[in-house]
């Protein structure tokens, strides 16, 4: 496969993704149906939850025609492979966004899409093992950096980009079809997906990046010739990933929670508590990966000692430890405890509301009095069976009242 196909490649994943996600997102702000909440139609908001399809159609899509065209001639199996595995995890991702699915499930359809990346590589059953597992790990790593709007796309598009030139380098140019696609179908998604974002990648575009760079960068080191330190170098391609995973998976740990239940506690959540804005959370991520990436890829091209990767991880193992330092999860909310004042305070309020109701029925008529001390005389009525109004009280006692009208008199 020459420079040219490589080429024509990308920027048939470019036009047919930026086309396919216009489309999408001219459908996701169309004006709402009256009387419907939240501003938009629920086809709308769905299309814009799946919009990460659109990019899988546009890189799935220039892949295929050149691998019909005889462009990967020479690793057509592995090509194949890498594209048919790819969207095997796409469609399980664009069925998980309509209807969650469980995550047993997910891991089982991963790891026969591995099985068959492997497989018709045609890797040995060891190195077909090894290279199975790390694919569903770093995809499901890379799956995890989709928690904020632009992060994944930016970081997947720097990482492409690396194992495209590492295939270059390598002598493997087969093996950089997909990487080649797959930079030109983020970079025409980026902007849909930047803050705020209009389209989202989900769970099918999240699924078909990780797989199509996992498995990409394991049948590049496969490939890679014997003097190279491949080894050391693709792996550190996926640092980020692996060290968002690593983040909360400790943080997890350390607060009893479970390792499978997503919470606010990644690389960009952390960010955020320290008011990083969501645009700089994502920049300042890729700008993380990119570090990595580029020792990774100069290390592979034998320009830098394999040495100089402890740099960057040094650097990451350091990041880590300052991310876990910010607070990720609010306090248990707990009762305030009720005190003997509160206690001796409603108390009082108690009795003085009871003594109060009590006051207006022992002064309401003079034989009041004498009721309470048991003469049980009865409550005059008139003649229709009502009860009588009671003069209202003078305030002075009845000896007091005759006294003074003698004296008037």
């Amino acid at each position: 496969m020459n420079v040219l196909g490589i080429i024509a490649s990308g920027v048939a994943a470019l036009f047919i993704t930026v086309a396919l996600a216009k489309s999408a997102r001219r459908v996701a702000l169309r004006p709402h149906v009256p009387n419907e909440p939240g501003g938009r139609a629920p086809r709308a908001e769905a299309l814009r939850r799946t919009g990460g399809a659109t990019a899988v159609l546009g890189v799935g899509t220039a892949t295929g025609v050149a691998l019909w065209l005889g462009a990967a001639d020479d690793a057509a199996g592995s090509v194949g492979g890498l594209l048919a595995g790819a969207g095997i995890v796409a469609a399980l991702g664009l069925v998980h966004d309509l209807k969650p699915l469980r995550t047993a499930l997910r891991l089982g359809v991963q790891i026969a899409a591995a099985t068959l990346v492997v497989c018709l590589a045609g890797l040995p059953p060891a190195s077909g093992v090894l290279a199975a597992l790390w694919i569903v790990l770093v995809t499901n790593a890379f799956v995890l950096l989709d928690h904020a709007d632009g992060l994944l796309t930016a970081v997947g598009l720097v990482t492409a980009a690396g194992l495209l030139t590492c295939a270059l380098v390598g002598g493997a140019p087969a093996l950089a079809l997909l990487p080649t696609t797959l930079v030109a179908g983020l970079a025409g998604f980026l902007l849909h997906t930047w803050h705020p974002a209009r389209l989202r990648l989900g769970a099918a575009g999240a699924q078909f990046t990780g797989f199509a760079l996992a498995a990409s960068g394991a049948l590049i080191q496969a490939a890679a010739p014997s003097g190279r330190a491949a080894w050391a170098a693709l792996p550190a391609l996926a640092t980020v990933a692996l060290a968002d995973s690593a983040l909360v998976l400790i943080s997890r740990r350390r607060a009893a929670r479970s390792p499978l239940r997503d919470t606010d506690d990644h690389i960009a959540h952390r960010l955020r508590r320290v008011r990083v804005t969501v645009p700089g959370a994502a920049v300042l991520t890729t700008l993380w990966a990119a570090v990595p990436v580029a020792t990774g890829t100069l290390v592979y091209a034998d320009l830098l000692h394999p040495a100089f990767l402890l740099l960057p991880l040094a650097g990451t193992a350091a990041a880590v430890f300052a991310l876990l330092r910010i607070p990720a999860y609010a306090p248990p909310r707990t009762a305030p405890p009720r005190t003997g004042s509160s206690r001796t305070a409603a108390a009082r309020r108690t009795q003085t509301s009871g003594v109060g109701a009590a006051i207006p029925a022992a002064a309401s008529a003079p034989g009041a009095k004498a009721s309470a001390q048991g003469q049980g005389a009865p409550a005059v009525r008139t003649a229709a069976g009502h009860p009588t109004v009671p003069p209202p009280p003078t305030g002075r006692p009845a000896a007091e009242a005759a006294a003074a009208a003698a004296e008037r008199g």
